[in-house]
């Protein structure tokens, strides 16, 4: 949900379509709700609903249409334009939006995004998205919220859908301890695992308040690039639709490199894993051997989350 022209239909159609960004502009605006069933990992169904943001449709949800529209949600993310003029239109909009879901759907999560934040000069974008933040926070009240800076010109974009359907994924967290002992196994720094279609993030090896992530080698975890999940989402989606346009398909990516070595390969029919090494003397072989050898295992995982799901 968000205003007319906030940026919801072109995020969702990078993301769930594999548009690239140069294409969005040839969108046009949302009328009323439409509604996308979106496959995600498989057999489970995202049930995506893109609201148009006109002010005639935001009074017909808050109205008519409010035991609809709020009813049976799992995520909420409202988009508000960075520049927006009308900023107080869409707090007062955006609170409603709240008081439907506190009545039909008390669970929901709901993740903000300050979104176009590529208009924003590179040297106050900073300091713009933390006052959009705390400005947000405070409009939520009570509500738990997640807030994002994003641009579909950039990295930022995934980190914050990577987020959002996390939260979607009932065994999230059991995919991640099976991803730790995976990558000790590997003598692996750390391990992702990604949604095939999308690319976004599903669970890594990593844990933030932890260096048991990184068991074998030298390097600890402020030496990685904060952003390299989103980083490589992107990266790699960019890639496939250069495979496309060349009418290719990306299957795996091996890279050894003076620093580490990499392996991109399939784990499950629906996903994909990143592994990444330091240890020179570990070879790009036996890496793919260790990923071959756990696909079944996690399938398992995988079907166990679409039961849960179900």
């Amino acid at each position: 949900m968000g205003a007319s022209g906030s940026g919801k239909t072109s995020m969702r159609s990078m993301i769930f379509s594999n548009n690239p960004a140069s294409l969005t502009s040839r969108l046009g605006a949302t009328i009323d709700v439409e509604q996308n069933h979106v496959r995600f990992l498989g057999d489970l169904i995202l049930n995506l609903w893109d609201c148009g943001g006109q002010d005639a449709f935001m009074d017909s949800y808050l109205s008519t249409q409010r035991s609809i529209i709020f009813s049976h949600v799992g995520v909420m993310i409202y988009v508000f334009d960075v520049e927006s003029r009308e900023m107080e239109k869409d707090l007062e909009y955006y609170r409603d939006c709240l008081e439907g879901l506190s009545q039909f759907s008390k669970d929901a999560n709901v993740f903000l995004l300050v979104h176009k934040i590529d208009l924003v000069r590179d040297t106050e974008r900073n300091a713009v998205v933390q006052r959009k933040v705390a400005e947000l926070e405070k409009a939520s009240g009570e509500t738990p919220v997640k807030v994002f800076g994003t641009s579909i010109y950039d990295e930022s974009l995934y980190k914050a859908w990577s987020n959002i359907v996390n939260t979607l994924i009932p065994n999230a967290r059991n995919l991640s301890k099976h991803l730790r002992i995976f990558a000790e196994a590997c003598s692996a720094t750390e391990v992702i695992l990604f949604e095939r279609t999308t690319f976004l993030v599903i669970a890594t090896s990593s844990r933030a308040d932890s260096s048991d992530a990184f068991p074998s080698g030298p390097v600890v975890l402020h030496a990685l690039d904060p952003k390299r999940y989103e980083r490589t989402s992107e990266l790699i989606k960019a890639f496939k639709q250069s495979c496309s346009r060349l009418r290719e398909e990306f299957r795996s990516l091996e890279m050894e490199l003076a620093e580490f070595t990499a392996v991109l390969d399939e784990m499950t029919k629906n996903t994909y894993v990143l592994v990444v090494v330091h240890d020179p003397v570990i070879e790009t072989a036996a890496i793919k051997m260790n990923i071959c050898m756990a696909r079944k295992k996690f399938e398992e995982l995988q079907g166990d989350s679409l039961i849960l799901e179900k």
